[in-house]
């Protein structure tokens, strides 16, 4: 039972104390978690009395801000103030446009103050004879493809980075091969190129290479700089040893993390080293006035992040045991700090190579996009925006006060893991973007979408609410800390036209009714994967699949093509003993064969196949069906990645393994520039266009 002062207050601060589980039964809350919360949240509840000074603190609060420092609205649309937030009055909306608006502000019922319709989306400067905040007026849905010449369906490819093989790449996938395979793709006549999450990771624990675990979503992986090139613009030969590293890694199937990324990071340092020696990074070179322009720009999140890495590296030389910067000498805990200050001082030239990676980076990426576009793409590279960051990175250390640090990202107990889940990533405190305007919210999507086309939203539920782990505390006693959904969707909706981007969001899984609705009106594409599109009569027929959503044939988390036919991923999880209670690997071999059938028979009826179903070893004919049949539904877009594009049969990612599965670290078996040369690849890219140019 919780108490009701408690319930209240949790209540106000946006934690759900009672809400229905995967299987539609009503749950409590657990009051602990809920305390946590609530804690993490900067609201002190650890007695009766401090329960009730948070409400009181958090009433006053309310009243005190009751003009935000960001108010949404919709184009076209009457603008509504929170109630409180003005009497009647003048107003004057200065707009990004320098036009100027003069009128007078009305209560509506309930104690809102509304203000007639603004026609023009922008962030606009609302002035009122009390103070003033930011008006932030979106279009109404986000940009789509129909807002981009060309056709209505069109189609795309999904990349895992790191898998891409280019000669003289190292050992992993590079910004460089990525421009390679865009244009490539492009001349086949795709108009979009999804890639894994490419936000930095922790350059002093390559060990962690999840691209869904980063250290900061702000900046990129540095991993991906294309060293040879690096090497030939500072005018050095590689060093024998970490180059002799390289080229074993280049030979390998598995990537191998610690020791390709410690022979790239080697020779990165000794072009750094040469370009500085030779004073070509110095602000009067030309080089250098680029590489000072673009610290400039990055400005004091840049500095933190690379003052973050070369930091840790300083702490881990000394102890490795304190990894995560809670664990760091005290004054080396707070970003600004004297301490920290002193040290980005004394090693200024770490501090600047971990920026000049950044750089290079971004240089990489932009390069990427831009052979997609001047290939032909509509829309190039969508980028992937992971839903949190790992608590001890750089992002965490950095925006302390923006983020949860003591929570942990999950999802709670459902049919797949009886046990819930937590995934170690925080994120955002809601309390905290409302009270900067959003502006850690902006900056995110603005980086992500600075060098793409488009963006996929990972867990785009995380918009509405995200499930709440404690530090310590069991997975399934997490709690649903919700988050302010309207206006994140207004802003992304606005940030989407600015960048003329597509906005994909992963709602995959159980999610509350309505909510596709949400997204569907906001313009946000759903996902719809072909193994997820099942009724009891069997696979859903291709036109019945929603227009107005992503199509695919799987995820990184789901199997192949080819690894589902042979039931390769039954294999696994039997042979890692992650098969439910009641389930054996013969029996759901037995009742993959059925789903064999089953599939094949609703590819027959859609006219992409015919005869009997292929053999579990032949897929052959599989491969080149369900690529024309994602093509063939009237999904705006159609992606198919890159592993079914090949035939592989090993998946990218086993969900619920770490070491036992090799996750991130499978690489393509062909070049990036000998892709095109397959002709299966051919033959399974033209079912594919031909399909959507049917439509």
């Amino acid at each position: 039972m919780i108490d009701p002062t408690l319930a209240s207050l949790a209540k106000a601060a946006g934690i759900l104390v009672h809400w229905k589980d995967a299987f539609g039964n009503p749950q409590a809350t657990n009051p602990e978690s809920l305390r946590a919360v609530l804690t993490a949240l900067g609201l002190p509840v650890a007695t009766d009395r401090q329960v009730r000074e948070s409400r009181a603190a958090l009433k006053a609060s309310a009243k005190a801000a009751a003009l935000p420092a960001l108010v949404t609205a919709v184009a076209g649309d009457a603008v509504v103030l929170p109630s409180g937030a003005a009497t009647p009055a003048r107003y004057r909306i200065d707009c990004e446009d320098g036009q100027q608006i003069d009128g007078m502000a009305s209560v509506a019922a309930g104690g809102k103050v509304t203000l007639p319709p603004v026609a023009a989306s922008g962030y606009h400067r609302l002035v009122l004879d009390h103070g003033a905040t930011t008006l932030a007026v979106a279009p109404h849905r986000c940009f789509g493809i129909a807002d981009s010449p060309g056709r209505a369906r069109t189609w795309g490819a999904t990349a895992q980075l790191y898998a891409l093989r280019q000669a003289g790449d190292g050992g992993i996938g590079s910004y460089g091969a990525l421009a390679v395979l865009a244009r490539a793709l492009a001349k086949e006549g795709a108009d979009a190129l999804a890639v894994s999450p490419v936000h930095a990771m922790f350059a002093n624990a390559p060990a962690r290479y999840s691209p869904y675990a980063p250290s900061n979503r702000l900046f990129l992986n540095v991993l991906h700089v294309d060293v040879i090139e690096l090497c030939k613009l500072a005018g050095v030969d590689p060093d024998a040893e970490p180059a002799a590293r390289m080229q074993h890694g280049e030979a390998l199937e598995l990537i191998d993390w610690p020791a390709v990324s410690a022979a790239r990071l080697s020779l990165m340092r000794q072009a750094f080293d040469a370009l500085t020696a030779r004073g070509l990074l110095y602000p009067d070179a030309p080089l250098g006035r680029d590489f000072a322009a673009f610290r400039h720009a990055q400005g004091v999140a840049l500095e933190r992040h690379a003052r973050f890495e070369a930091l840790q590296a300083r702490v881990l030389r000394e102890d490795t045991s304190r990894f995560h910067w809670q664990t760091w000498p005290e004054g080396f805990r707070d970003p600004g700090s004297d301490a920290v200050a002193a040290f980005a001082r004394g090693s200024n030239d770490d501090v600047a190579f971990h920026a000049f990676l950044q750089w290079r980076a971004a240089l990489g990426l932009a390069k990427a996009q831009a052979s997609a576009i001047d290939g032909g793409m509509r829309f190039g590279l969508i980028a992937d925006l992971a839903v949190g960051t790992d608590s001890a990175g750089s992002h965490a250390w950095g925006h302390q006060r923006e983020m949860l640090p003591t929570l942990s990202v999950g999802a709670p107990p459902d049919l797949f893991n009886p046990l819930g889940q937590d995934w170690g990533l925080t994120t955002f405190s809601p309390h905290a973007l409302q009270q900067t305007g959003y502006a850690p919210f902006l900056d995110l999507l603005r980086a992500v979408l600075r060098h793409a086309g488009g963006v996929r939203i990972d867990h785009v539920l995380g918009l509405k609410r995200l499930w709440m782990v404690p530090h310590g505390a069991s997975a399934r006693d997490g709690v649903y800390l919700t988050h302010p959904l309207h206006d994140l969707l207004r802003l992304v909706a606005l940030e989407s036209w600015r960048h003329r981007a597509l906005v994909i969001g992963e709602d995959l899984g159980t999610v509350p009714h309505g909510f596709r609705s949400t997204l569907r009106d906001a313009g946000i594409l759903g996902t719809r994967v072909l193994w997820f599109e099942r009724r009891s009569t069997g696979f859903v027929p291709a036109q019945r699949w929603p227009a107005e959503t992503v199509a695919t044939s799987s995820t990184h988390d789901l199997p192949t093509i080819a690894g589902w036919w042979a039931g390769r991923d039954i294999e696994w999880r039997d042979r890692l003993g992650l098969l439910g209670a009641d389930d054996t690997a013969a029996g759901l071999q037995e009742d993959r064969q059925a789903d064999r059938k089953a599939l094949w028979s609703t590819l027959c009826k859609a006219g992409v196949a015919q005869g009997e179903p292929p053999a579990r070893d032949a897929p052959q004919d599989v491969l080149r069906a369900i690529a024309a049949f994602v093509g063939s539904t009237p999904c705006t877009l159609a992606l198919l990645p890159l592993e079914d594009i090949l035939g592989l049969v090993e998946q990218p990612n086993l969900p619920g393994t770490i070491e036992t599965h090799p996750n991130w670290r499978r690489r393509l078996p062909l070049a990036v520039d000998r892709l095109m040369q397959d002709p299966a690849v051919r033959l399974r890219l033209d079912a594919l266009s031909s399909s959507r140019r049917a439509q």
